[in-house]
């Protein structure tokens, strides 16, 4: 960033509040550097387990705040590329960001209580700590849920695609799908789009593979 860019909470009403001050453009590279060193310290000297240590990692980050725009979904990409280095590779098959949409009240919520007292280094970040364990055993469990509808009898995978569908909030691509249902080819997965669509029930913003798709209200 090239100027300074605080957290900001504005209110239906007009106000608006500061909900985390960041770190000031001076000492923002110099924080970043930092908090890579200590990501692959904590690691290397084993300081606590991992995943603690990924928590840790994206809240001083969107602490730091290093980009004028985009931040959070920086973060978030950071969050899954950590993942896949650490041994969790659940977010191949599920969306963290879509789990991180829908709960995204206590996403903020405990970011905020997290980030308390970090200037001063008195941050607690067991808040945002568990709400990140949380997405984690969510994405599992979703995951658990398709891998054995995938191997149950004739027709679950027409239902393993309506369900993925159905968890989608907003609009999703035939590629989405591809990884949400696991063992399912684009066949089958065109195929159902096609009798969905016919049936009225989602419709298609554009052409060719990479289209979006939405399920209609």
């Amino acid at each position: 960033k090239e100027r300074e860019s605080n957290i900001i909470e504005k209110y239906p009403d007009g106000r608006q509040r500061i909900r985390f001050q960041t770190v000031s453009v001076t000492n923002t590279a110099e924080y970043l550097n930092k908090t890579i060193e200590l990501w692959h310290l904590a690691l290397k000297e084993k300081w606590v387990h991992p995943l603690i240590t990924l928590a840790a990692f994206n809240l001083d980050f969107l602490c730091i705040h290093p980009f004028r725009d985009g931040n959070g979904r920086v973060s978030r990409l950071l969050l899954l590329l950590q993942c896949y280095q650490l041994g969790y590779e659940v977010g191949r098959y599920i969306s963290l960001e879509r789990l991180i949409e829908q709960n995204k009240e206590r996403y903020y919520e405990t970011l905020e209580l997290s980030s308390q007292g970090w200037h001063e280094g008195k941050a607690e970040v067991w808040h945002f700590a568990n709400y990140l364990l949380y997405i984690l055993k969510l994405a599992y469990q979703e995951f658990e849920a398709r891998v054995n509808q995938t191997a149950s009898p004739k027709g679950s995978k027409r239902s393993l695609i309506e369900s993925a569908i159905d968890s989608y909030s907003s609009t999703f691509t035939l590629s989405d799908l591809e990884k949400a249902c696991p063992g399912v080819s684009r066949d089958m997965i065109r195929n159902v789009l096609k009798s969905l669509r016919k049936a009225n029930k989602i419709e298609c913003l554009g052409l060719g593979a990479r289209a979006s798709w939405q399920k209609r209200r």
